[in-house]
């Protein structure tokens, strides 16, 4: 007999993985509600109306799950995704996922259509039941424009969404550039979505980094170790896809990403061409950078140390937590050389950055 969601998490509780937690546990029968229902519909065939007319399946209603960071949010939705017996199913970052929507349709106006927006929900829907999506959330207003209309021809044609965010639905977009167009896709997800508050007191991920070691030097066999301990730890087993970032016509990848934190090497982030416009998606995109094997840095990888300046300001900006491993410490990373005297603010700024309670309020790692 299949185990239910509240039965498996009990399970992990008892055996240490995860910690118990009355408000996680109260969400269980509503992901249980929709695994369900999902399954149902999968193993049920279609009679010769539906396949004469091709009409698009009822879509489950899904579910918003919101509250601040670290409650435990992404880690549910990955125990519901993980055990929801469909293949038709798609779990991906709300930040990726409308890059990925709006370089479509980039390509879609191109072709000359009416309408950009029905190819690409048509092609998003295509094979899919199940979409769920970590951190919700909106700030760009070419996103506030079209999520709408895309959201709601994915319902129509039979989509589920289950998604987490930090924001209860009213609050998203606050404040945005024309909010009023913006306020129907509120309605909608209220509709079509049950709203529920995950109200546990307990941020989990500040106490794995209070007070933890953040900086590794020298980035040998043991940095690696530890932050592979480290990695382990804040993402629940590790990286479950490459995070993929559509930035003006190009992609950036993140091979390593999970519920918010990201893993990649210096030479991955600053040995490719990239700029500030990348540097702030990344940014944009994740909670807790891993950051492995920084270098002495010289005239001689000048456009790398630029690149690393910059990609330091942007998530010093951001309040983007740092795990770095480095061939030395901060303040000796660059001492000789054009950009070595600029180097100290990014020094100082990387110091700072170690501190125990330096951007907590940002970390997301399961939540």
């Amino acid at each position: 007999m299949t185990e239910t969601l509240t039965e498996i998490y009990d399970r992990m509780t008892h055996e240490g993985g995860l910690r118990q937690d009355a408000a996680q546990r109260a969400v269980l029968p509503e992901l249980e509600r929709i695994r369900a229902e999902l399954e149902a519909a999968a193993a049920h065939k279609p009679g010769l109306l539906g396949g004469f007319f091709g009409k698009a399946p009822d879509a489950v209603k899904g579910l918003y799950l919101w509250g601040g960071v670290g409650r435990g949010k992404s880690m549910l939705m990955d125990l519901f995704h993980d055990h929801v017996a469909i293949e038709a199913k798609r779990r991906v970052h709300f930040h990726a996922f409308m890059q990925e929507v709006q370089a479509a349709l980039h390509a879609a106006r191109k072709t000359g259509v009416d309408d950009a927006i029905r190819p690409v929900a048509e092609e998003i829907a295509s094979g899919l039941r199940l979409l769920s999506f970590d951190e919700m959330q909106i700030t760009d207003i070419a996103d506030a424009m079209i999520v709408g209309r895309l959201f709601q021809m994915l319902f129509d044609k039979g989509v589920t969404v289950v998604t987490t965010s930090n924001r209860v639905p009213d609050d998203l977009y606050k404040d945005g550039l024309n909010r009023p167009l913006f306020l129907p896709f509120i309605r909608l997800l209220k509709e079509r979505m049950t709203v529920l508050p995950l109200e546990s007191e307990t941020d989990y991920r500040q106490h794995r980094l209070q007070g933890a070691k953040v900086y590794f030097t020298p980035a040998g066999q043991a940095a690696r170790a530890a932050i592979g301990k480290i990695w382990l730890e804040l993402t629940g087993g590790g990286g479950d896809a490459a995070l993929k970032l559509m930035i003006k016509g190009r992609e950036v990848v993140l091979p390593n990403y999970h519920a918010g934190v990201a893993r990649a090497s210096f030479w991955e982030l600053c040995g490719r061409p990239l700029g500030p416009a990348d540097y702030l998606a990344i940014a944009g995109a994740v909670r807790v950078l891993i950051l492995e094997d920084i270098p002495h840095l010289s005239s001689e990888n000048y456009n790398e140390a630029k690149r690393f300046v910059i990609l330091i300001d942007a998530l010093y900006e951001a309040k983007v937590r740092l795990i770095a491993s480095a061939a030395d410490e901060p303040e000796r990373l660059y001492v000789e050389g054009a950009g070595a005297f600029e180097f100290e603010r990014t020094a100082s700024r990387l110091r700072e950055m170690q501190a125990a309670d330096w951007a907590l309020d940002k970390v997301v790692a399961t939540g």
